[in-house]
Order: C-alpha cells, then sequence, then structure tokens
C-alpha cells in the first residue's frame, strides 16, 4: 500500500502488496507467534500472519522510493534566496534495534541558490527515509543529503523530534521522554541563520 501523489497534498491511497513476500513474510510470523506460545489456529490469529505481511511490506515501502527523483520531479528555477520552511511533518518509523515504532515531527528548511522544489515533495522526502529500519540520527542526515544534493541550496537544516517506544514500553519506560536530533549545513552553520530557523519552527504563525 503507498500513495500516489496527485499534486500538492493530494494523494491517492493504493493497495499495492506483493504476494510471494506477504506469503513467506506471514510464514515467519506464524512460525513466531507460536514459538512465543500462542495458538495460530485460534479466530482472532488466523489472518494475523498475513495482515502484519502486508503492514509491513507499508511500513517498509521507503526502500522502493528514491528520494532524489521525488525532488527532481518537481525541481524548477526561481530566483528567491530566503528560508523556506516545512515543519511539523509528521513521521513514523520502526527502530531498527528492536522493530518497535518511533514517531514525532520533522522541521525541514532550506534557502534556495537556483532552484525551489514543490512542498509537498519535502514531506514525500521525510516519508521516504521513515518508512525504512531507522534510527534517528541516520534519518535526520538522509534529508539533509538528498535535499542538499538535488537542489543544491546555500544551505539545508533538518531537525527531528521523535518518542521512541522502545523506550516508553520497554528498557528504562520513560513514557515522556523525547529525543531531539538536528544537522545543519551551508548558511545554517552560521548562528544567526540557524537561530532564526530555531526561532520559525517553534513559532506558532497558523
Amino acid at each position: 500500500m503507498y500513495y500516489k501523489d496527485n499534486g500538492d497534498l493530494d494523494y491517492t491511497r493504493i493497495e499495492s502488496h506483493n504476494p510471494e513476500k506477504v506469503k513467506a513474510i506471514s510464514a515467519h510470523y506464524r512460525s513466531i507467534l507460536e514459538l512465543l506460545g500462542e495458538d495460530v489456529h485460534r479466530e482472532g490469529l488466523l489472518d494475523t500472519p498475513t495482515r502484519v505481511a502486508k503492514a509491513m511490506q507499508f511500513l517498509t515501502h521507503g526502500y522502493d522510493v528514491d528520494p532524489v527523483k521525488i525532488l527532481e520531479s518537481a525541481r524548477f528555477r526561481e530566483d528567491y534566496k530566503e528560508m523556506v520552511i516545512v515543519k511539523d511533518i509528521e513521521i513514523f518509523s520502526l527502530c531498527e534495534h528492536h522493530m518497535i515504532p518511533f514517531l514525532g515531527k520533522a522541521h525541514v528548511g532550506y534557502i534556495p541558490n537556483k532552484y525551489i522544489t514543490g512542498l509537498s515533495k519535502i514531506a514525500r522526502v521525510v516519508e521516504a527515509y521513515a518508512r525504512r529500519f531507522q534510527v534517528q540520527e541516520r534519518l535526520t542526515r538522509q534529508i539533509k543529503e538528498a535535499i542538499n544534493k538535488t537542489l543544491e541550496p546555500l544551505g539545508v537544516a533538518v531537525v527531528i523530534e521523535a518518542q521512541h517506544l522502545c523506550m516508553v514500553m520497554r528498557g528504562v519506560q520513560k513514557q515522556n521522554s523525547v529525543t531531539t536530533t538536528s544537522d545543519f549545513t551551508g548558511a545554517f552553520e552560521r548562528k544567526e541563520t540557524r537561530e532564526e530557523f530555531i526561532h520559525l519552527i517553534g513559532s506558532k504563525l497558523h
């Protein structure tokens, strides 16, 4: 299942599962349930392995998406050299250490040099990298690098705030902990530019 982009902020939900992968993955999940002590033949679990197999394909569909091509599909020449920010982009990802979700928001900014991109494409780049097995630090860097490589801007800034359920549900079980990561390049390495970005993503302008 994925979402087809029909224009800025207009998506159509498409069901697309690989039947062979669903069959293979569901067999493994059936074995896992049995190893955990469950009866895979009881009514509530009969279709669970298949549902989980389809869900995992969706949750990791970012491997089939090229973030650079997303940006290139809507790259336009524009003489604009001020900050462009897309903030509060929801992220849902799977921690690669425990395969448990982490979720939160990404804030992305860049200062164009020659090119701008469609605003929805920034959110789609975040989604493409988030829908993989991840660590938050790498996710932050990958978003920055894709924008920097494709648009060649004067600078890129990415801040991610997320809650990791591996900390909430297991381990230290700190339910209100939030992890913040950031990555800056170019003009955003200057203190005043970086501070303007931090101020703007924290402001309630809408």
